[in-house]
């Protein structure tokens, strides 16, 4: 079966915690990676979103000595996002 990934950015105006990680993130540009899979039988192109990925640290880290990709729940991670934009406004 066909698999994808889709990649966006992630912008937090404010400090946030995401579930399965250790204490508060910076604000800042993250990287995000969803791995998907094409569902099959259907008479159009669906796809299935079978994993989410953070990308540590933020961009804005210059020359970070090590990175790490990290996988967090989605739901967490729109969750999260809706936080920081309601704070921010």
């Amino acid at each position: 079966m066909p698999d994808r990934t889709t990649r966006f950015i992630a912008h937090f105006t404010a400090p946030f915690v995401l579930g399965g990680l250790e204490g508060q993130l910076p604000a800042g540009d993250y990287d995000i990676d969803h791995d998907e899979e094409l569902i099959d039988g259907m008479s159009r192109l669906a796809w299935r979103r079978i994993a989410t990925f953070i990308h540590l640290p933020a961009r804005a880290m210059n020359n970070p000595p090590t990175s790490q990709l990290v996988a967090i729940d989605y739901m967490d991670l729109e969750t999260a996002l809706m936080r920081d934009r309601e704070n921010a406004a």
